[in-house]
């Protein structure tokens, strides 16, 4: 029945079994079995790197997992309890296995909605296995444009089931200009993009940074895609060097910042300010790189200082950040917020859907979804474009404060209600 395909208003998996005529019985069996259960139960299935060099991004897995299996241990629909049993599954950061553990999820296990996140060597191939057997989807951690254009969509149609809240490359390219405004460092950038979707999402020449940064009258040295994993950025660094970079950009895993960086201080580049995306957004990379590792920058999507809470529980950005803190006693990481909101969407989904046994009822309540949740709104009426929503972005830089490796928000442009901790300062 998972292998269905959902187009709207077309064809649900009723609907096709009342066609199919011998198969009708099995639609009657489910609902009498479940919809008519003491607690019926709705399967989610959670796709993320639990292992591999993706594997920063689900290090608060068991947290953030075991916080929401409480929370929803009975959520209301249409007068009735149902439970959200979450089966969760690891990509092992790899493209090929995230498809498979979705299709196993979908065909094998059955679930009812599939979740998941990080980057779009997850988010992407989990979201085509459900696109496939219009199988309802939400995703997140991962910006817009490598996830819907990465997928070969079409702004005027969109997709059927798929559907992903976070920010665009507009975003981040716009916070990381902010971040670098400044009368002492010269507008010459050096960018580092991987040949991977993310890398040749942020690098292509229109809808990555190379045309708005030119716009706004930065140069930008970009030698071409790196394969992930290099363990040779020499070309890199003199390509820097000769054009007098006094920033550095990017996109990259951490093992691959984590060896640049090193060869930079090996080769004498000594950038004013290194602004860059996924590899710094972990505390424990920050650690691994000792004192080279305070004073580098990156975006930010989500901290305890971050004005909202959660629809799900009432807890607020610090409360959630300081539990993690005190649960496994590690410092807070951005996808904790993130994670949770996959959550909270998915409850109050649960909680419109007009007919739960029925994948284009719940498709139904994931377009028409207006919550306020732990990382912001999510209201996917409002684009960019089809299937994709918003959430709002700042950007900071990783400071020692009492001793301590602190990643503080030092731009607030295109979020001002999000605080700002302090001020951008130079390598």
């Amino acid at each position: 029945m998972r292998g269905l395909k959902a187009t709207g208003g077309d064809m649900g998996r009723r609907s096709f079994m009342v066609l199919a005529g011998t198969a009708l019985a099995a639609p009657a069996i489910l609902r009498f079995t479940r919809a008519y259960a003491a607690t019926p139960t709705i399967k989610v299935g959670h796709v993320s790197p639990v292992s591999g060099p993706l594997a920063g991004f689900a290090e608060a897995n068991d947290y953030i997992l075991n916080g929401i299996k409480k929370a929803l241990s009975g959520v209301d629909n249409n007068g009735k309890s149902w439970a959200i049993e979450i089966i969760s599954k690891d990509s092992q950061s790899n493209p090929n296995r995230a498809a498979e553990v979705a299709a196993d999820l979908i065909l094998k296990d059955e679930v009812d909605i599939i979740v998941a996140a990080s980057t779009p060597d997850t988010v992407n191939p989990v979201s085509d296995q459900a696109e496939a057997n219009g199988t309802p989807c939400i995703t997140t951690d991962c910006p817009w444009q490598p996830y819907f254009f990465g997928r070969n969509g079409l702004p005027d149609k969109g997709f059927e089931s798929t559907y992903h809240f976070f920010w665009g490359l507009e975003d981040v390219i716009a916070a990381f200009q902010s971040l670098w405004d400044n009368p002492n460092v010269a507008k010459k950038v050096g960018g580092l993009f991987p040949n991977d979707a993310d890398g040749n999402a942020w690098g292509d020449p229109e809808r990555g940074f190379p045309k708005p940064l030119k716009e706004s009258g930065y140069a930008l040295t970009d030698p071409g895609r790196y394969q992930p994993m290099s363990d040779d950025f020499s070309a890199y660094i003199s390509a820097f060097k000769a054009a007098g970079a006094e920033i550095v950009t990017g996109n990259m895993i951490p093992p691959d910042f984590a060896t640049f960086w090193s060869q930079a201080g090996q080769q004498g580049l000594r950038p004013k300010i290194v602004t860059i995306g996924k590899a710094l957004l972990f505390p424990s990379v920050i650690a691994s790189l000792g004192e080279r590792g305070i004073g580098l920058s990156s975006e930010i999507w989500w901290s305890p200082n971050h004005p909202f809470s959660s629809s799900l529980t009432g807890e607020s950005s610090r409360v959630l950040a300081e539990g993690y803190t005190k649960a496994a006693n590690r410092p807070w990481t951005q996808p904790i917020g993130f994670k949770h909101a996959l959550f909270e969407v998915v409850a109050d989904v649960v909680k419109r859907t007009a007919d739960l046994d029925d994948p284009v009822a719940i498709i139904d309540a994931i377009k028409a979804t207006n919550i306020k949740t732990i990382v912001g709104p999510v209201d996917w009426s409002k684009g960019p474009v089809k299937n994709v929503t918003k959430t709002p972005l700042v950007a900071g830089q990783w400071q020692s404060v009492n001793g301590r490796a602190e990643l503080v928000i030092t731009t607030n442009k295109q979020a001002p209600d999000i605080p700002v901790g302090g001020e951008l300062k130079l390598l």
